[in-house]
């Protein structure tokens, strides 16, 4: 069932995006006089079709990882002569660019819609409160202690640890000082210090523990929420709402600590105190084995942990009137492209380990996780994915619109075009190129699987 909700998720991310990422090229090209045959959301056999009074198809394919606009154009087929002024190749190259960068704009205009809807219909966050920070890591250079609310960075303001996050990512591999905002018990003040070339791990990046940082998070009492069906806890009788009290008689304080006697027993009874409905009974419980990746054996009971309540006073509510959620909408969207260009250089430059290139796979994981969190990470995920996905269409390599663009500009500058043998080498370069990091994408994939 899990893995139908994650292909789910997938197909109606994409649906969304290359819906409206092809709707910007097939409207554009509407307006400049080109003939559309084909608007086609998926690759392959159309699944289902249907005709415009103009004579497009409108087709859904049954490959779910993209889409195309076919043009009517005298490069891939003959053209009536009653028809080539509806061609893609006769118009001029200032309407070609247009045709080609509207995909990605119509990208960046969802993005900016995305945000202005979260904006004006509001949504709480948890405020970025620190609860520790790592002696000698950067945190602490900079003079960040526990209790301290991060307010910018950089000038930046910040209303969640996702903020955070995305400042501190734009600063990995740099020499240079960073400055943050901060708040405690009433008083406000700036802190400054040197990043002295802070980069993160290649392997699993995680820039807010790597610059020092633990969040702050409300104590995890041991109350069992969530028991798993067939699982050990629920064959020794355990219930949801059950508090472990102590485990062979040694008190438990909080979630963390149960987790840590469960985790190093595996296959080996444990007499849980657990207090019920008021009294408090003994239960005997046997850990399974619980195996990873690396060979290390763990013990696993099949119960999760009590939904946790945050308390009012970290909670912060942020929402805009309609007129001043636009500035902001266009700030968010800014802010992910920044962050889209920042990490495409930083990989280029060897700050940033092309571990980080996800594809189809991770990209469907992290849907279904924010299609079950709600509307508002869905919301912004299909935002910060559609940013994405037009900064990454505009990079000047053949195949994408970034590359038509630029040929398109070559050929306005100098009167006539590009030759065929020059723009087929580049062609396949681009396809080389596309290939490779597809490839490389689905490795990344895999191996985080």
């Amino acid at each position: 069932m899990q893995i139908v909700e994650t292909i789910l998720a997938l197909v109606l991310t994409l649906g969304i995006l290359v819906t409206l990422h092809e709707f910007g090229h097939f409207w554009v090209a509407r307006r400049c006089g080109v003939k559309v045959l084909r608007f086609s959301v998926g690759f392959g056999k159309p699944l289902f079709s249907w005709y415009d009074r103009q004579g497009t198809e409108f087709a859904v394919a049954a490959i779910p990882l993209g889409g195309y606009v076919k043009m009517l154009d005298e490069r891939e087929g003959p053209v009536p002569e009653d028809e080539k002024h509806l061609a893609f190749n006769s118009k001029p190259p200032s309407k070609r660019i247009a045709i080609a960068a509207a995909g990605p704009v119509a990208n960046f205009l969802f993005a900016i819609f995305a945000y202005w809807l979260l904006s004006v219909v509001g949504f709480t966050t948890v405020a970025p409160i620190i609860g520790e920070v790592n002696e000698g890591s950067v945190a602490d250079r900079v003079g960040l202690a526990s209790g301290m609310e991060i307010h910018e960075v950089d000038g930046h303001r910040v209303t969640s640890w996702r903020d955070v996050n995305m400042r501190l990512l734009e600063r990995t591999g740099e020499f240079g000082e960073i400055t943050i905002d901060v708040s405690r018990d009433g008083s406000r003040g700036t802190l400054t210090g040197s990043l002295d070339g802070w980069r993160l791990n290649d392997e699993n990046p995680n820039p807010l523990g790597e610059f020092g940082v633990t969040p702050w998070r409300p104590d995890v009492p041991p109350v069992l929420g969530q028991i798993v069906t067939g699982g050990r806890a629920e064959a020794a009788g355990l219930k949801s709402g059950d508090r472990v009290v102590a485990v062979d008689g040694e008190p438990v304080s909080d979630w963390f600590e149960l987790v840590s006697f469960i985790r190093e027993a595996p296959e080996t009874p444990l007499e849980l105190t657990v207090e019920r409905d008021g009294r408090t009974q003994q239960i005997v419980v046997t850990p399974a084995e619980n195996k990873a990746d690396d060979g290390t054996v763990t013990g696993l009971v099949g119960a999760g942990v009590s939904e946790v309540t945050w308390p009012d006073e970290v909670l912060r509510d942020v929402s805009y009137g309609p007129l001043a959620a636009i500035p902001n909408a266009v700030s968010e969207t800014w802010g992910d492209t920044r962050l889209t260009l920042v990490a495409i250089k930083k990989m280029v430059t060897g700050l940033l380990s092309p571990s980080n290139l996800s594809g189809p796979i991770t990209i469907a994981r992290i849907a279904e996780a924010s299609v079950s969190s709600g509307f508002e990470d869905f919301v912004r995920f299909l935002a910060y994915l559609s940013v994405s996905l037009g900064v990454l269409n505009l990079l000047p390599v053949p195949v994408l619109d970034g590359g038509h663009i630029v040929y398109y500009t070559i050929e306005a500058i100098r009167k006539k075009p590009l030759s065929e043998q020059a723009q087929a080498f580049g062609l396949r370069i681009g396809m080389a190129m596309i290939l490779t990091l597809m490839v490389f994408a689905l490795y990344n994939d895999l191996m985080r699987l």
